[in-house]
């Protein structure tokens, strides 16, 4: 229940306090003189988009702030809770506009963004006009109408239209995929067997590179080792070092103490001579057999690195990406031979997503056609109470296109009087006839939802005399049980309100301003008057004043 309003320096408010009661609030004033800017001020505070103007000239910035009572089962918690916002049995909104257009909102004194508001005050506040700003003329939102007053849960089609969207997508990417790689299918078997064929290995280009490098490089210094070795072997260096000590030691034993004595040291020198041309001659051997290599195993390695090369250059990739360039291919191909398997798993997904979905469209369908009877039944109580017991009011379930909720096209239609064609509620009904049918269905609407603050602008413009009082009686009955503001030029309608606010306009210092003054009894008499008597109010208008408020 909407508890207060509080509104600071917006449009030719400066500054207003309301406390709104339970049952049935009523505004009344003369044209113009703001009755408009009040629902302004709420539908801004509540995060509506409307003006795009509201502070007050002169005023750096304007303020709206709301209080609601909730009660412990009242669904603005559920919205709060979901926000990560506080909530209690008090909830307060506030919201601020400031002059260069900027706005900015609280929550229970936590900062909240405009879409949150929009959320919290669906389950807040309704509110509704003859021109029906909130979209109960317009037929597109029928079917969520129909939904929401039956309770329809659309959670299984949704489910299913969801599966089988999906289904189709994968379908046709699939078959897409399918079409592609059997438009290289050849490329893609001959490419995996050359791959195969040749298995190359990760480091193995470079492996062979060097291998090939060494093995050239061998080939052109092994000839000038050969001739080293050679010339240190027995024929050479080494034979002639033997004869030399052999020579030098015979001369040595021939008696001559002289020479023996002298040869003693080139003896030696030549022994240690010839232990390091052994270990030369080993060395030079070792190397010789380090560079010894098979030409045809020279021959093998230069085949493959470069038909490695050759591959790598073929496809566009490193040499050692090849393997798993190979194992891409392998995987396309086999994507390829599974194909038609997994097209036939798609298609079979798709059939059981699109049974699925028809068994709960038809779901749909049947719990729409059971609301759509309970609604005009529904409707048909409500009409006869406003003088309409002669009028018809049909919902209307037929086929439409398939969605996520279904297949169903759902839309209300009139007749005002038997016999007369049924057509669209804003095509066939007068302006007085319409504000009956719409306010008849804002109350079978909106009738299961607890707590919810209604607000109707106008709703009885067009009536008058008895049809006024019967809307009238009508609102006071709903407010019996919930709390409804009404904007009023009527009467009739006034007169049966519990609460009274008549809303003025006047002008001190060249400045308009608009407030809001709570009538007393005896004020509420001038004021109904005034509503039925005009600018001069007679004696005779306050006699049918004072009858009107028994």
């Amino acid at each position: 229940m909407l508890r207060s309003l509080e509104i600071r320096d917006l449009l030719i408010i400066d500054r207003l306090e309301l406390a709104f009661q339970p049952g049935l609030n009523v505004l009344t004033g003369e044209t113009g003189a703001g009755k408009s800017i009040l629902l302004d001020a709420l539908g801004f505070v509540l995060g509506w988009r409307g003006r795009a103007e509201l502070v007050r000239s002169g005023a750096d910035q304007g303020e709206v702030t709301a209080v609601f009572d909730l009660g412990a089962d009242h669904p603005a918690h559920a919205v709060l809770e979901g926000a990560g916002l506080p909530s209690g049995p008090e909830l307060i909104l506030r919201r601020l506009n400031f002059a260069d257009g900027r706005k900015t909102a609280w929550i229970n004194d936590r900062r909240a963004s405009g879409e949150v508001l929009r959320t919290l005050s669906e389950t807040l506040v309704e509110l509704h006009g003859q021109h029906d700003d909130r979209g109960l003329l317009n037929p597109r939102g029928h079917r969520q109408m129909l939904d929401a007053f039956a309770g329809v849960d659309t959670g299984s089609a949704r489910a299913a239209w969801t599966r089988m969207a999906r289904a189709r997508k994968a379908e046709t990417e699939a078959r897409a995929a399918l079409a592609a790689m059997q438009a290289e299918e050849d490329f893609l078997r001959h490419a995996v067997a050359e791959l195969d064929s040749l298995a190359p290995e990760p480091g193995e280009e470079a492996r062979l590179d060097i291998s090939r490098r060494t093995m050239q490089g061998a080939a052109r210094i092994r000839e000038d080792i050969a001739r080293a070795h050679q010339a240190l072997s027995d024929q050479a260096a080494e034979g002639m070092l033997r004869d030399a000590t052999r020579w030098l030691e015979g001369a040595a034993g021939k008696g001559s103490e002289t020479a023996e004595a002298r040869l003693d040291s080139a003896l030696a020198a030549l022994e240690r001579a010839t232990l390091e041309l052994g270990e030369a001659q080993g060395e030079v051997e070792a190397c010789l057999a380090a560079l010894d290599f098979d030409p045809q195993e020279l021959e093998r390695i230069e085949e493959r690195l470069f038909a490695i090369r050759a591959l790598a250059r073929k496809h566009g990739v490193l040499p050692d990406d090849l393997g798993g360039f190979a194992d891409d291919l392998r995987a396309r191909l086999a994507s390829l031979d599974g194909g038609a398997a997994n097209l036939a798993a798609l298609e079979a997904e798709m059939q059981a997503a699109s049974t699925d979905y028809a068994k709960a469209a038809a779901a749909l369908t049947a719990a729409r056609m059971k609301a759509a009877r309970a609604l005009d039944t529904a409707m048909a109580a409500e009409l006869a109470p406003l003088k309409m017991e002669r009028a018809l009011f049909e919902t209307l379930v037929e086929p439409g296109e398939a969605g996520p909720d279904g297949v169903d096209a759902v839309s209300f239609t009139v007749a005002t009087n038997p016999g007369a064609p049924s057509g669209p509620l804003n095509r066939i009904a007068s302006g007085g006839e319409l504000s009956r049918f719409l306010l008849a269905l804002k109350v079978c609407l909106t009738g299961g939802t607890p707590g919810l603050t209604l607000i109707f602008d106008e709703i009885d413009r067009g009536v008058g005399g008895a049809t006024a009082d019967a809307v009238g009686r009508r609102l006071a009955a709903l407010a019996a049980g919930a709390q409804v503001l009404v904007v009023t030029h009527s009467p009739q309608v006034a007169a049966l309100g519990a609460h009274h606010w008549r809303v003025e306009k006047r002008v001190d210092a060249g400045m308009t301003t608009s407030r809001v003054v709570a009538l007393s009894a005896t004020e509420r008499v001038e004021e109904i008057a005034r509503m039925l008597a005009g600018d001069t109010i007679t004696p005779a208008a306050r006699e049918a004043a004072r009858a009107l408020l028994v």
